[in-house]
């Protein structure tokens, strides 16, 4: 297809234009105005025929003052109606159809120009045809039915001005643009190249009513890219749209690209897609997705796939391992390094479903299901997944009322300096109890709050409350040193996060030494550069900062060093094993020991059982939070456990524990 009209001053392709005609001299004539070849050596015959065709005296020939074409045009040249019909098959293949055709009417072979004409508009319904007639010649009323749409067939009558010639071929073809255009913006991505979400309906009905048809089974797989939201909003959008057309074209090596047919939707109009780059760090396909694969974009960061023929239900598993092993490959986007992984959901005709919508309903609750599962997963549609959704679906609808009518509560958690048994801190934890629903743990409605983009508000709302609480208690008097506050993904990759956290300090009143945010080792991990500069934003304006569920990340302790943070907590899986596995107690061992030779604090989290206290004591780790000492409580019951820190006069670390926690 040809590009987009360009900006003016901006050189055009070549017209793409085919002439198909059985007199050699006559093709020759058409070269001569359409290539400006210089044909002065021919002989007289070839002037006579010249004469014939084009209605120029011989004074114009000599000084034809028309002015030059800015224009090009790539003409093709044909001696017979069965070599024009090949060089359009040819030229489809290719993806490099022709715009205008002239075919004569008359010519020596059993398959005249109009028959030829027929078969050519049938191999491409865009094509513009042009039939060339003598003035001797008859044409039947009814030509325009054999060669439909009548609008996209033109008469030349013999003989006829060169310019004649080239102006009609720029006109029809500038019509061929514009048809392709409309077809393109229809029926196609603008961005990636593409086909769009309608033209992937398209397909896929096309390929569901064949695999009907032969008794075949096919594949759905739906792409979403993971965390791509988080990539345009620190990264900005423009770096987002080079990752979506790199991704694109990743999924045309890796499944080998399309054959895809030019002409009008649903079959006609399957337009190529824009340019590849050569440089997509994958290798071509090899052979293991079956062939005639459709690659769409449904839109935002979400693709599918279609395999038309299937021999296998492990067939489509074996295309999304491959899918995904080729996309999460590193990609240089301008100045920045990117890993991005998609999520793949898969559902089978006939078994998953029967029509587009269900197989494309199903392929997409399953890329949920794999990407509960985590990033870089792949699941097979199974019904109980219909169950499940709905619950899900319920769940976000009882959050988004929950959040309007702010129907969460905060608890507080408190956290003790192991050597002393003195109160140091509270951690703010988010709880949820509905009224249809009742307690809803945070570990199900705080990943659905990530997927929806609730997380945000709720986040802002949760921040907001505990400054609000500590700078209450701070003007009892009681003795909070900390409050900490857990910060989502979304949140701390917000650009505006910080100045977000500078307006809730001033709102609240309270020190900004006295607020602790607590970030995921994996949040930081995922994009060092830019979790450098967020840091460093958030430590000029005075608050502390911790990396919560250390060791769960595959991070370093050196890696971390270069992060202005103040504390490490533990995961609490690692604590919950350290009286059952000793290499669990090793690592909890070097951490404490590590952190303490770089001077940052760390606080074990889970503590539940004395025999960890212990262990954690013998290591000299400074602080810990677990059910040993407290669960997390309502601010009344945490308020009361400030007012006896407050009076607690004991001596000892165990007399202070007792006072406080009884």
């Amino acid at each position: 297809m040809s590009a987009p009209s360009s900006p003016a001053g901006a050189k055009r392709a070549p017209i793409r234009v085919l002439i198909a005609d059985h007199d050699p001299a006559a093709r020759a004539a058409y070269r001569e105005v359409l290539l400006g070849a210089d044909m002065s050596g021919e002989t007289a015959v070839f002037h006579n025929l010249r004469d014939r065709l084009f209605s120029m005296a011989a004074q114009e020939r000599e000084g034809d003052g028309a002015p030059a074409s800015t224009t090009g045009f790539e003409p093709t040249f044909c001696g017979g109606p069965q070599q024009a019909v090949a060089a359009v098959r040819d030229a489809l293949a290719a993806n490099q159809p022709f715009a205008v055709a002239y075919i004569a009417l008359c010519m020596p072979e059993e398959s005249d120009g109009l028959c030829a004409a027929a078969r050519i508009r049938e191999l491409d319904p865009a094509i513009e045809i042009v039939i060339c007639v003598s003035p001797q010649a008859v044409v039947a009323a009814d030509v325009g039915s054999l060669v439909p749409p009548e609008e996209k067939l033109s008469y030349l009558q013999m003989p006829f001005h060169p310019a004649e010639l080239r102006q009609m071929t720029i006109s029809l073809a500038s019509k061929w643009r514009a048809e392709h255009r409309i077809v393109r913006l229809a029926y196609f991505d603008v961005l990636t190249g593409l086909p769009n979400r309608e033209q992937a309906r398209n397909r896929l009905q096309s390929a569901l009513a064949g695999a009907r048809q032969g008794g075949r089974t096919l594949a759905v797989l739906y792409l979403d890219l993971d965390n791509f939201k988080r990539i345009n909003d620190t990264l900005g959008h423009g770096v987002g749209d080079q990752l979506l057309c790199k991704v694109a074209s990743r999924l045309r090596h890796l499944l080998g690209g399309e054959s895809p047919t030019p002409g009008a939707p649903p079959k006609p109009g399957d337009a190529p897609p824009a340019g590849d780059s050569p440089a997509t760090g994958c290798s071509p396909a090899t052979g293991d997705a079956p062939p005639g694969a459709h690659i769409a974009r449904l839109g935002g960061d979400e693709f599918i796939v279609i395999l038309p023929d299937i021999g296998t239900s492990a067939t489509p598993g074996s295309v999304a391992a491959r899918l995904i092993a080729g996309i999460q490959r590193p990609m240089r986007l301008g100045a920045h390094k990117v890993v991005v992984t998609p999520s793949v959901g898969i559902a089978l005709f006939p078994t998953d479903g029967a029509d587009v919508d269900s197989l494309l309903r199903n392929a997409d609750l399953a890329m949920y299901f794999a990407k509960r599962k985590g990033p870089g997963t792949a699941a097979y549609f199974d019904p109980s997944m219909n169950t499940v959704a709905l619950q899900r679906f319920t769940l976000e609808a009882r959050l988004r009322s929950a959040l309007r009518a702010q129907a969460f509560a905060l608890h507080y958690q408190p956290q003790f300096d192991i050597a002393s048994g003195a109160l140091t801190g509270m951690e703010a934890l988010l709880r949820w109890t509905d009224e249809e629903l009742g307690p809803v743990p945070p570990a199900e409605f705080i990943p659905v709050a990530e997927e929806t983009g609730l997380v945000q508000p709720i986040g802002e709302w949760v921040l907001r409350t505990a400054c609000l609480q500590a700078r209450h208690w701070h003007d009892e008097g009681l003795p909070l040193v900390r409050m900490a506050v857990n910060v989502s993904g979304q949140q701390f990759t917000m650009p505006e996060f910080p100045r977000l956290v500078a307006q809730i300090l001033k709102e609240s009143g309270i020190p900004p030494s006295m607020l602790e945010l607590e970030i995921t080792e994996s949040v930081v991990m995922q994009d060092e550069e830019r979790a450098d500069r967020a840091i460093g934003e958030l430590k000029a304006l005075g608050v502390q900062l911790a990396i919560d569920d250390f060791g769960t990340g595959h991070s370093s302790l050196g890696r971390l060093s270069r992060f202005a943070v103040d504390r490490l907590k533990i995961d609490q899986s690692f604590i919950r094993r350290l009286h059952d596995r000793s290499d669990d107690q090793a690592i909890a061992a070097a951490i404490i020991a590590m952190s303490r030779s770089l001077r940052i604090d760390v606080i074990a989290e889970g503590v539940e059982s004395f025999q960890q206290l212990l262990f954690l004591q013998q290591h000299d780790c400074q602080s810990a939070q677990g059910f040993l000492f407290s669960r997390a409580l309502p601010a009344a019951d945490a308020r009361a456990l400030l007012l006896r820190a407050a009076g607690s006069s004991g001596d000892t670390r165990t007399q202070r524990l007792r006072a406080l926690i009884g």
